[in-house]
């Protein structure tokens, strides 16, 4: 289905089986957690997240910015042994309305480990055939994945280039 950024694989982040089920499809590394999509700030408190823990990129939201935030308290099948979650809060406005009734997700890019993402719904047929329930086409989505930062010594370290640009 469509992310804010590019085309995903995506289930309830509430749900241990599916999200277990996308590692296999995927063949994801185990202790590889996989980004969260929130509607809003308080659904973090379904995570087991302070909301506070995202006052450092606020100003960066909604839209592609994905942050590594302290987690401890994540129940183990989403934060993978790390202690920590990436989240963000996307721009798209039905893709916050299915995460406001069904609650937080998984979002990972449609592809298999180490492919290029699937920029349309026949390529990701292609990598998943059958395996998925459903697919939810919207065309061709050729934008950047979300950047990807985290906190450290009081400042954004930029862990992945993308969509969005950090200012110093």
């Amino acid at each position: 289905m469509p992310a804010d950024t590019v085309y995903g694989l995506s289930c309830s982040a509430l749900d241990e089986s599916a999200v277990n089920r996308i590692y296999r499809i995927k063949y994801r590394l185990e202790g590889k957690p996989f980004i969260i999509l929130v509607s809003d700030i308080d659904q973090l408190k379904l995570l087991k997240i302070d909301p506070r823990e995202v006052e450092p990129i606020k100003q960066y939201w909604p839209g592609g910015l994905t942050y590594i935030c302290s987690a401890p308290k994540t129940p183990e099948w989403l934060q993978r042994g790390t202690k920590t979650l990436a989240v963000r809060l996307p721009n798209h406005k039905e893709l916050k309305q299915l995460i406001k009734l069904v609650g937080p997700i998984v979002s990972t890019s449609a592809n298999l480990y180490a492919r290029k993402p699937a920029t349309s719904m026949a390529e990701a047929v292609k990598y998943f055939g059958d395996k998925l329930d459903f697919y939810v086409d919207v065309g061709k989505i050729d934008g950047l994945p979300s950047t990807i930062v985290r906190l450290k010594s009081g400042k954004l370290e930029v862990l992945r280039k993308g969509a969005v640009k950090i200012l110093d």
